[in-house]
Formats: structure tokens, C-alpha cells, sequence
């Protein structure tokens, strides 16, 4: 039989094949809604994929500002042809004019010219385009999308794929214990998209800039586009799940494991800890600080909102 979502309490019996079903359903629940969440980034996946690029070629622009790489190169020549072309468009100009010494039939053919000129420096006046992530492959750029819709799938369907994880579990654990859960189960997805978010807007173009600026002088830098994806896709998964720092911290102050006193009492370590975390990931030392700060910040949020629930815990017990 079909178990309804959130109908078991914790006082009912369940048999094996009872408890199967259940999970059963709630699997199924999950895999439906992870598959409307891929169908739904499959549809958009240029819009995803410009927005996973976009770090990427905003750093890329610097690169070929300076003239770093074949598309610095490019950009280079493309700069010398306006100069070019700028200076023709001058020439022309006075020429076309009446009483420059160039004759009637001269000054009729550079007519036409001076159009021609300020289009191609229109053309070449364009802002330089960033670098896209090349493909090696035939079918690479098929796998590339597939590998970005199922990501953003997975952030998208993450708070109804826990939700079903909490509801399953839910009922194994004591009224008071449930109590506890409930909160920080619901932070999860917060917390996690609140890290892709970090990671994308801090962690990810700092990694970028460290990476495509070192040594970039020796080589000429084609970003594959698998790899770059992959690259992205660790880090912003990774941030995603260090900023469940605060759940981590309730829950072991709640189970009574950890009190907030001996938290506060040994800030250095979670400093230490801090840094060991942000000197994981890639980054320069300005990085290195970016990265740092939240995640202590993070910390003292989690020992302040331990120490409320524990004085409310403190109030509510009988005296």
C-alpha cells in the first residue's frame, strides 16, 4: 500500500515491507520532482550555460586585454586594423572635402568610403569577447550540457529531495527529538544554496583569476570545457556543503554533545579551522581572506544561536 507523506507518528509500528513502501514513495516522489527540475534546465540550458561561463569570461577579458593567449592575439590585430581604419577615415575625410586638390571624379569615388570605414570601426570597436570553453570532443558539448542542467537540477529539487529524507526518518526519532530536527533539517537547503551562492559570486572567479594568472605568460590558456565544468561544479558544491556549519554546530549542541561555553572557549581552533578550510580551496591570499571571514562568521552565528536555544532549553526545563 502507498504511505501518505507525514501520516506515520512516532508510535506506530511499521512492518519491513510497511517501511519499504514508504521509502518506495518517497524515492519515487524525489525522482519525479529531480526530473522536472532536469527538464526544466535542459529547456533553459543556454541561460545556465551562460551563467557558469560567465566568471570565466569576465576573468578571460582581462586576459585578452592584455594581449595573453590567441584570442589576446587577436584582439591586438583587432586594435591596430581600428587605428588603421581611424586614420583612413581621417584621410578620406579631407579628401572629400572641396578645394583638398583632389579632383571632382576622385572626391566622388571616396563618396562611398567613408561609410564603409566607420562600419568596420564600428565592428572593430567592439568590446573584446571572453573566452568560451573549447570542446575536444564530438559529443563533448552534448555531455557538457547534460552535466549543467543536472547540476542546477540538483540545487533546484535538493529542498524536496530533503524534505522526503526528513519525513522519512522523522518518525524514528522522539517528540523532543523531533522537535531539534525539525529547525535545522529546514535550514539545510538555505544554507546550501546560500553557499553555491558564495562560491559562485567569491570563491569561484578568485579561483579563476589566481589560475588563469599564473604563468600565464608561458602558455596559451584553452580552457576545456568538461574540465572547467567539473572545476565549477566542485567548488560550488563545496561551498554548499561547508556552509552546513550551523547545522552541524546546533545539532551537536542540542544532542548535548558540545555546549556553547566550550565552543566560545576554543575560537582559535575554529579560526585554525577556518583557514585550514579556505587554504584548501584555490585563491591567493586576498582570496584566502574572502573565504575565511564568512566562514568564521558562520561559526559565531551558529554559537549564538546555540547559546539562545540553550538558555530557552534552560527555561522551559522545570525547576
Amino acid at each position: 500500500m502507498a504511505i501518505a507523506v507525514g501520516r506515520i507518528g512516532h508510535e506506530e509500528r511499521l512492518s519491513f515491507v510497511e517501511h519499504l513502501d514508504e521509502l518506495r514513495t518517497r524515492l519515487i516522489v524525489s525522482l519525479a520532482v529531480l526530473a522536472v527540475a532536469f527538464g526544466f534546465c535542459l529547456w533553459q540550458n543556454h541561460s545556465l550555460l551562460y551563467i557558469v561561463n560567465r566568471p570565466l569570461e569576465h576573468q578571460t577579458q582581462k586576459q585578452v586585454r592584455a594581449g595573453n593567449g590567441p584570442l589576446g592575439a587577436t584582439y591586438t590585430v583587432q586594435q591596430a586594423a581600428r587605428s588603421v581604419a581611424i586614420q583612413l577615415e581621417h584621410v578620406v575625410g579631407t579628401l572629400e572635402r572641396p578645394g583638398s586638390g583632389a579632383s571632382a571624379a576622385t572626391r566622388t569615388s571616396l563618396h562611398g568610403v567613408t561609410p564603409q570605414l566607420h562600419r568596420a570601426i564600428s565592428r572593430l570597436s567592439a568590446a573584446p569577447q571572453g573566452n568560451k570553453p573549447v570542446t575536444l570532443g564530438v559529443g563533448e558539448p552534448f555531455t557538457a550540457t547534460l552535466g549543467i542542467a543536472l547540476l542546477f537540477a540538483l540545487i533546484l529539487a535538493l529542498p524536496i529531495i530533503l524534505y522526503e529524507l526528513y519525513s522519512f526518518l522523522l518518525p524514528a526519532l522522539r517528540p523532543e527529538h523531533q522537535r531539534i530536527a525539525s529547525p535545522l533539517i529546514l535550514a539545510v537547503p538555505v544554507l546550501f544554496v546560500a553557499g553555491v551562492l558564495f562560491g559562485y559570486f567569491v570563491v569561484l572567479p578568485a579561483a579563476l583569476r589566481f589560475f588563469e594568472n599564473f604563468n600565464s605568460d608561458q602558455f596559451n590558456v584553452l580552457v576545456q570545457a568538461s574540465q572547467y565544468y567539473h572545476f565549477a561544479a566542485t567548488i560550488l558544491l563545496a561551498m554548499g556543503l561547508v556552509f552546513q556549519v550551523p547545522v552541524a554546530i546546533l545539532a551537536a549542541t542540542r544532542a548535548g554533545i558540545v555546549t556553547p561555553r566550550q565552543l566560545r572557549a576554543n575560537r582559535r581552533y575554529a579560526i585554525l579551522a577556518c583557514g585550514a578550510v579556505a587554504a584548501f580551496l584555490p585563491g591567493d591570499a586576498i582570496t584566502l581572506l574572502l573565504e575565511t571571514v564568512p566562514l568564521y562568521l558562520l561559526f559565531e552565528t551558529s554559537v549564538l544561536l546555540a547559546s539562545i536555544f540553550d538558555r530557552h532549553a534552560a527555561a522551559r526545563r522545570p525547576k
